[in-house]
C-alpha cells in the first residue's frame, strides 16, 4: 500500500511502498479515508518517544485518522465491518502510522464512532487537536472562569480551545495575526489581539486592569517566554502549557495554578469530542486537504509554524 514516511530516525518523510497490515487479537482494520496532519506526527518520527517505546523503521508517520473498518482479528467486538470510524493511535512499536491506505487499531484503545454530522475528511482533523482542548478544558478546570487568554489561538488546538471555551461563557483573548482576527472571531472570541501590530501585555491589561483568570500558551517553548504571557494572569488563576513551559513553584508564589498539559487519549474523551461536534456549536477547522503524496510538503510547512486550523491527507 502507499503510505508516507521515514527510514530512519530523523529521516526525511517521503511516499513509502508499505505492507498492508493486518489486524491481529483485539484489532480492527481501518481503511483511512483521511488522515490528520499535527506536530505531534513529526516530533514521533524524530524520536520523540524513542525512550518510552521500540521503534519500527521504515516508520509511518501519523496518529490521526477517519475511515471505515474493514474487518476485525479475534476478540474483536466494539464495531463491525463497514462502520465509519475516527481516531488516535500510537502503535507499539512506532511505525504503524495513519498516513497510509489502511491502518490498523486496538479497539481498545482511541477510536470511535465518527461524528455522524460532518465528512469523514473532516473528522481526520479531529482526533489530536479536539481531545488536547477538551482536556485542558477538563484539567485546568476552565469552565470555572470568566476570561481566558489563549496564546497560538489560530492553530487546531486554539481554535478547538476557543470554540469550546466561548460556547461555555468564557471570554476569550486571542492572540494572533491580523488576518486571523475575522476568523477568530466568527469562532467565538471576544478580543482578538494581533500580536504583530500591538504590545500584548498593553492590549490585555486594558481589558483586565488585574489581569486574566486563565492562560493556555499553546506556542511558547521557553519558560522565560512563558513566564512573560503567565505575568498577565491574575493572582489565583491558573497557567496552562503544552509545550512544558510552565514553572509551577513559581506560579505557584502568586497561586497560579501551574499546568504543564499532556494528551491523555481515551476512547471516552474521543466519544465526548464527537458528541460536542454532533450537538452543533464545535467545528472542525479544516484549513487545507492535501494528496497523500504530497504530504512530505505538507508537513514541511507544518514545521516551519504558522499552521492555522487543520490539513488532513488523502490516499
Amino acid at each position: 500500500m502507499r503510505a508516507v514516511g521515514v527510514r530512519e530516525r530523523n529521516g526525511r518523510p517521503e511516499v513509502l511502498q508499505a505492507r498492508q497490515p493486518e489486524p491481529g487479537e483485539g484489532e480492527v482494520l481501518v481503511r483511512v479515508v483521511a488522515a490528520g496532519l499535527n506536530p505531534l506526527d513529526w516530533k514521533i518520527a524524530e524520536g520523540m518517544l524513542e525512550d518510552l517505546v521500540p521503534y519500527d523503521f521504515p516508520l509511518v508517520m501519523g496518529v490521526d485518522f477517519a475511515g471505515v473498518v474493514e474487518g476485525g482479528g479475534a476478540e474483536t467486538y466494539r464495531f463491525t465491518s463497514g462502520e465509519q470510524v475516527f481516531g488516535h493511535v500510537v502503535s507499539e512499536p512506532v511505525g504503524r502510522g495513519t498516513y497510509a491506505e489502511y491502518v490498523v487499531v486496538n479497539e481498545a484503545g482511541s477510536i470511535a464512532r465518527a461524528p455522524a454530522s460532518i465528512p469523514l475528511t473532516a473528522a481526520a482533523g479531529a482526533p489530536t487537536a479536539g481531545m488536547t482542548a477538551l482536556g485542558i478544558m477538563d484539567s485546568a478546570a476552565l469552565r470555572s472562569y470568566e476570561s481566558l487568554l489563549i496564546i497560538g489561538a489560530a492553530g487546531g488546538v486554539g481554535t478547538f480551545l476557543t470554540q469550546l471555551a466561548a460556547a461555555r461563557g468564557l471570554r476569550v483573548v486571542a492572540a494572533t495575526h491580523g488576518h486571523d482576527q475575522p476568523r477568530m472571531a466568527a469562532f467565538g472570541a471576544a478580543l482578538t489581539v494581533d500580536v504583530r501590530e500591538r504590545d500584548l501585555a498593553d492590549a490585555v491589561r486594558e481589558e483586565y486592569p488585574r489581569g486574566v483568570d486563565a492562560l493556555v500558551d499553546l506556542g511558547s517553548a521557553s519558560p522565560e517566554e512563558f513566564a512573560r504571557h503567565a505575568a498577565l494572569v491574575r493572582d489565583g488563576g491558573v497557567a496552562v502549557s503544552t509545550l512544558d513551559a510552565a514553572s509551577v513553584e513559581a506560579l505557584y508564589g502568586r497561586g497560579i495554578e501551574g499546568i504543564n498539559y499532556h494528551i491523555a487519549a481515551s476512547a471516552e474523551l474521543l466519544e465526548r469530542l464527537g458528541e460536542e461536534i454532533d450537538s452543533g456549536p464545535l467545528t472542525v477547522p479544516i484549513e487545507t486537504e492535501v494528496p497523500l503524496d504530497q504530504a512530505p510538503g505538507a508537513v514541511a510547512r507544518n514545521r516551519a509554524g504558522g499552521a492555522r486550523g487543520k490539513t488532513v491527507l488523502l490516499p
